[in-house]
């Protein structure tokens, strides 16, 4: 798509903004006569906070900014930048190295690829891709998840070492960022004043004697009076933890047993009609039988061959080869210099190379042959298993399609699912290289007896992912290997297949012939530049006019290429095709702080802020988003704020551009009797409408999913509201039980219109049964037999998204006393609105309180930590609450593990975890500081999850199950 011509407003804005920038630096080097170069810089000391462009010397915020220090990451006892973030009060649902987010769960529902072994970050329960991910104010790199085009960050490649604070700003701020800053923006700060070394060991190890995590940390800085430099190489080694290990997790629903298994089992399940006789048989193999013999003349369950019906016992449990944990091994390396040219111009180079190496597993990747397979790939289900086959028992063809032809050749074939155990666990290995290159020039200078700062940056990020896939299979040799002998003799390399004894039965020469190597790859690339000015314009009545402006160019670039297998239709697994594109973007926005009243009868001062950021895009055109506030210091003991803001988030490579892909989702069909015998409740005569036969049985829950890009998609938009006061009461200030007391209150609302995604495949195959009205019939295809085998829904701007609640916080610092200095921080989050409405009214299934689709919002989430310091101990004591959720039962509604069976709703109690650390300095050197600590004191598990599509709980919502955690951690400075 071509890029719209650029308007004359936006270059005039452009200009008037740039030229106070680019004359800075000849005014910054004619510093004032008999000025020495050589000084300790001080003017380039002034603040910039996140949450305003503003830079002064005192900046007290103006919006709800949640700061993480050194000293509380270290206090967390985690290695993860993510999994830092996930555990604030205000995150959402985002992926984590505890999902295994590979096999069926690979692709995600939005078309735009799913990070395997990626952490990211969801604030207001919004979605991470509406969460803007800054390093020292610019923007970090997507990520590239081998499955295609993200629009997430991969906070995986962000070392935690080289982190000295995080900043979390809790409101839309595009005005000031630009796009996806729409639940909030995480500016991640580096290290960068650093004098010495520091050498940083730590260990950490689950109680059950598993997923040990081991860390390497070593930081240099040397310090100048003109120059700073520093150094930070990290190392962080994660074990995986498999499913089998912890009961919860052992079976694919929890409590039901193997009755909500996969009919896809190592002894293979074979539907179809006999020609001869019409019966029609649903048989698997007895144990024990290698070559099982088959006797045509009987019919029933009652039988002497080596057959038997189908049943709930002969399900396959796939859970246990699913993880709890995934490996994870990340290894980075980051160089910052700065040098002062003088006191009122200094350079910065910055470079970071990162790369983590992980591994998904998922269960031996089932075959699926025939029109009740619900694949979608036509090799799979319109396939012809030859009678000449020589190890076919039944003596005739398995033919899933009627041959015109042939007319004697009439369908018979429902289904074959045969899980090849013999070829081992699906595994795949992924390698995510990051690199990031900033450069830029920082100043000031004076005008009209003003001092005015102003810089320059320029940076280019890249981030390249390559997955390898061991233990899926070629459908399309699958389909040689059981047709005619003589056609597979013809092809090289082929040798007949044997899907029908049990396990054991398919030799290394068949897994040879049908077993690859599937290897994807994928890339992003950001390159951008910003300039940037700030200064008092003026001095009103009340106080300096303050204004901030600059210009920022942005490009991105984007692919993803699957293997040629994939590509030609004949891999076995999840179907998807290339995705490649790239758009730029040129912004240009402004910042004034208004004072408008001061010290007087209406409190000590109130202030106006106002900002305007401009936006074109070469994809759909240009965006204007405004933000407004009001900061009202009524007292030095109280101030009050509130922000209006408009926003918007442009769609990314993926959503644009990317390729149908698939995700095979846990979904009930209304029209078709349940797993678990259970009667469909959809319309009857709708369901016969459909080409639903009366009795047809839901054999397979796991139906293809296919969701892929749309270049006319335009951006998400977004009105968000924040009030809130800031408490500071005189009575506990400075007094004999306390130094300093902090009340925070804050409301925030979103509302948030043209959202892009795909309507929930769940919601939508209702409203198709109740409705058969084409808006949610179209796309989803029937076999025969009545089973879906195509459901395609693609990405558009469907709906809206509202949510609000309040935030709520508290801080308490105590002198110090004989005891010791206790401080106390307790942070809540409580959701009071959450509702997402499709296109045409259809309310989603995600609600406050309610579990779907592996993510909750709870409607309070608590944190709660005493910190406690004396001499050379300290200690702390973190509690983490999450309130009671409840989820829909599903197909495990009637078994006893459904606690509401009359309602058809299962409850997931409130939990409340207990951290604890405790550490001692040693003056060695420059400090030993020796640390021991244990998440999840109490041995808490997490509740059941009936509806959650892996191992049995909720992966973003609740600590990993079965065990505390324990660590150790030294920290040596010489």
């Amino acid at each position: 798509m071509n890029a719209p011509r650029r308007r004359p407003l936006v270059a005039a804005l452009c200009l008037a903004l740039a030229t106070p920038v680019l004359l800075a630096p000849v005014a910054a080097f004619a510093a004032p006569a008999g000025q020495d170069a050589g000084a300790t810089p001080t003017t380039l000391d002034s603040v910039q906070v996140t949450g305003t462009r503003i830079r002064k010397a005192e900046v007290e915020s103006q919006v709800p900014v949640h700061s993480l220090s050194r000293e509380d990451i270290d206090r967390s006892g985690l290695t993860s930048v993510g999994d830092v973030l996930q555990e604030l009060t205000g995150a959402g649902s985002a992926l984590n190295t505890k999902f295994n987010s590979s096999g069926n769960f690979g692709f995600s529902p939005n078309g735009d690829g799913v990070g395997a072994g990626s952490a990211q970050v969801d604030l207001r329960h919004l979605g991470a891709k509406r969460v803007l991910v800054l390093v020292d104010g610019m923007r970090w790199v997507n990520e590239s998840s081998a499955s295609g085009v993200g629009a997430t960050t991969d906070l995986n490649t962000i070392p935690l070492a080289i982190v000295e604070r995080i900043d979390v700003l809790e409101d839309g701020a595009s005005s000031l960022y630009g796009s996806d800053a729409i639940a909030g923006v995480v500016n991640i700060i580096t290290r960068r004043d650093f004098d010495g070394a520091q050498l940083s060991l730590s260990l950490g190890e689950y109680g059950g004697g598993d997923g040990r995590q081991t860390g390497l940390d070593f930081a240099w800085g040397y310090n100048t009076d003109r120059s700073n430099l520093f150094i930070g190489l990290s190392h962080v080694d994660q074990d995986g933890i498999l499913a089998s290990t912890r009961e919860q997790s052992r079976w694919p629903v929890p409590g039901t047993g193997l009755a909500l298994g996969s009919s896809g089992t190592p002894h293979g399940r074979f539907i179809f009609t006999d020609p001869a006789t019409g019966v029609t048989h649903d048989i698997t193999p007895n144990d024990g039988a290698g070559s099982p013999v088959f006797d045509r003349n009987q019919a029933g369950c009652e039988r002497s061959d080596d057959y038997h019906c189908f049943g709930g016992a002969d399900r396959f449990n796939f859970a246990t080869y699913n993880m709890l944990l995934t490996p994870s091994e990340r290894t980075g390396a980051f160089g910052q210099y700065r040098f002062h040219f003088n006191d009122r111009l200094q350079g910065y180079a910055k470079v970071l190379f990162n790369r983590r190496e992980s591994v998904n597993q998922a269960a031996p990747e089932p075959i699926f042959l025939g029109p009740d397979a619900g694949t979608g790939n036509p090799l799979a289900d319109a396939i012809t298993i030859s009678a000449a086959n020589p190890y076919n028992p039944f003596g005739f063809d398995l033919v899933s399609v009627d041959d015109p032809a042939t007319p004697e050749n009439e369908a018979n074939l429902v289904m074959v699912g045969r899980r090849p155990v013999e070829g081992g666990a699906r595994v795949f290995e992924q390698q995510v290289d990051t690199t990031y290159f900033g450069a830029g020039l920082e100043g000031t200078f004076d005008a009209g007896m003003r001092t005015w700062f102003w810089d320059l940056n320029l940076a280019s990020s890249r981030n390249e992912a390559e997955q390898a896939n061991y233990g899926s299979y070629n459908i399309l040799n699958i389909a040689t290997a059981l047709g005619d002998p003589a056609a597979c003799a013809a092809t090289p390399g082929c040798v007949p297949l044997d899907v029908f004894g049990g396990p054991g039965s398919i030799t290394p020469e068949m897994l040879a012939w049908i077993q690859p190597v599937v290897r994807d790859r994928s890339e992003q690339r950001l390159d951008q530049f910003t300039a940037n000015v700030s200064g008092d314009i003026a001095e009103l009545w009340a106080g300096p006019l303050s204004f901030a402006g600059g210009v920022e160019h942005r490009r991105y670039e984007g692919w993803y290429r699957p293997d040629p297998l994939t590509v030609a239709g004949h891999y076995n697994g999840v179907p998807s095709l290339p995705t490649s594109g790239e758009y730029d973007v040129n912004e240009a926005y402004i910042e004034f702080n208004v004072p408008l009243l001061g010290e007087g009868f209406f409190g000590k001062s109130l202030d106006l802020s106002l900002a305007g950021r401009y936006s074109d895009y070469s994809t759909f055109g240009s965006q204007f988003t405004p933000k407004y506030g009001l900061r009202w210091q009524v007292a030095d003991e109280l101030l009050l704020r509130a922000t209006y803001a408009e926003g918007f988030r442009a769609s990314s490579i993926g959503e644009l551009y990317g390729s149908a892909s698939r995700a095979d989702l846990q979904l009930i069909d209304p029209c078709l009797v349940g797993v678990d015998g259970s009667a469909p409740d959809g319309d009857p005569g709708n369901c016969a409408a459909l080409g639903v036969p009366a009795g047809a049985v839901q054999t397979n829950p796991q139906i293809s999913v296919t969701t892929g890009g749309n270049e006319e998609l335009q951006p998400e938009t977004v009105r968000s509201f924040t009030a809130g006061l800031v408490f500071s009461p005189a009575f506990a200030s400075n007094v004999r039980w306390s130094e300093r007391l902090d009340l925070e209150l804050t409301f925030y609302r979103h509302s948030l219109q043209g959202a892009v995604q795909a309507i929930d495949a769940q919601t939508q195959l209702n409203l198709c049964v109740d409705t058969l009205d084409p808006l949610y019939c179209d796309g989803i295809t029937r076999s025969s037999v009545g089973s879906i085998n195509g459901f395609n829904n693609r990405l558009t701007n469907l709906g809206s998204i509202r949510t609000d609640g309040w935030d709520a916080d508290v801080s308490w610092s105590l002198p110090e006393t004989g005891l010791g200095r206790f401080r106390l921080a307790w942070q809540n989050t409580f959701v009071t609105r959450y509702e997402a409405v499709g296109a045409a009214g259809q309310v989603q299934p995600r609600r406050i309180g309610i579990e779907v689709n592996d993510s909750a919002i709870p409607d309070w989430t608590s944190n709660a930590m005493l910190d406690w310091r004396r001499g050379a101990w300290n200690a702390s004591w973190t509690v983490r609450h999450v309130s009671e959720l409840e989820e829909l039962c599903g197909d495990a509604v009637g078994f006893p593990v459904c606690s509401n069976p009359d309602e058809g709703t299962h409850t997931l109690d409130a939990i409340t975890y207990h951290d604890l650390q405790l550490g001692y300095r040693f003056e060695v050197l420059r400090g030993l500081q020796l640390t021991a600590g244990a998440n999840n004191l109490f041995d808490e598990d997490p509740p059941l999850c009936l509806s959650c599509s892996l191992n049995g709980y909720d992966a973003s919502t609740y600590d990993i199950p079965g065990g505390r955690y324990f660590y150790l951690r030294a920290d040596l400075r010489f």
